[in-house]
């Protein structure tokens, strides 16, 4: 609990992690003060602080958990049956579109093991992961942080989506360079896949007019299917809309739309036999 309170810095979410009340971490951080007769923490309004007879305590708590930790993985591993639970925190285009197939094929396989899925906003998945509310995270595009594992599981094929009365609607493929000055429905600036679609833009050299941005896949696709403006989307994401006719899709040519998605972890993170078995099956082909 302690260390968990460190690495948020919130007696709030160290409460949630942990499934009390915020009293109730109070009570025990203020009963690992008795124990060592020494102030850990500095209760301020305005930040979070640790002592310095603080910051030891962490360094060693932080080793007695992983030890612990690693104990109970190990006392796993002497069992046949692989049980437990995984906590995955997912992107909603990950989420929605790719998840739910590997999780029921993982559930067959490993029925004891309780898996909990928590869909969030994308840069909430990398804060949950670095927190320790979740085990696992799944994101697209994945950027670099040097307290997390980075995995590339497979990669997104980018399509533009339209409405069927659109007239590129009939098009099987566009130049990247017809979107120069389009009405774009687009992901949040910070979201790492538009990251990546502006990045593709610039090399292609072209400019967009970003119309609308929004945080998660289904609002960008319902926003096109009223003629709002076309998007840039996975090609997974929008198999039923396509096959209902409600969107078109277009392939596009002349950039590299390709974007990974990835499972994240925090690095040092000892995994448990059934995250292991977990990774492995995420790292079969989308299709099984």
């Amino acid at each position: 609990m302690f260390v968990d309170l460190v690495e948020t810095e919130s007696f709030t979410k160290a409460a949630q992690i942990n499934k009390v009340t915020q009293s109730a971490v109070s009570q025990q951080i203020a009963a690992l003060e008795r124990l060592f007769n020494t102030l850990l923490v500095e209760r301020s309004k305005k930040q979070f602080r640790l002592t310095r007879e603080g910051e030891v305590v962490y360094q060693c708590a932080k080793q007695i958990a992983q030890a612990f930790e690693s104990l109970q993985h190990t006392m796993q591993e002497t069992k046949t049956t692989i049980s437990g639970s995984i906590r995955v925190a997912t992107a909603y285009s990950i989420g929605l579109h790719e998840l739910p197939a590997y999780v029921k094929k993982f559930l067959q396989l490993y029925p004891t093991v309780n898996v909990r899925v928590d869909y969030r906003h994308p840069n909430q998945v990398y804060k949950d992961v670095l927190e320790n509310a979740v085990d696992l995270g799944l994101v697209a595009c994945p950027e670099k942080e040097p307290d997390l594992e980075i995995l590339p599981l497979h990669k997104y094929e980018m399509v533009l989506i339209c409405h069927p009365q659109h007239p590129w609607a009939k098009k099987t493929r566009l130049p990247v360079k017809d979107l120069a000055q389009q009405k774009l429905v687009s992901f949040d600036p910070d979201i790492t896949i538009r990251k990546a679609l502006d990045k593709s833009f610039r090399r292609a050299g072209i400019s967009v007019q970003h119309v609308m941005e929004f945080d998660n896949i289904e609002t960008i696709k319902r926003a096109v299917e009223i003629e709002v403006g076309v998007a840039i989307v996975p090609h997974s994401t929008v198999l039923q809309e396509v096959a209902n006719k409600t969107l078109a899709e277009v392939k596009l040519e002349g950039a590299n739309l390709a974007c990974p998605w990835a499972v994240i972890y925090k690095k040092n993170k000892v995994l448990s036999p059934a995250m292991q078995q977990f990774i492995t099956l995420l790292k079969e082909p989308p299709s099984v």
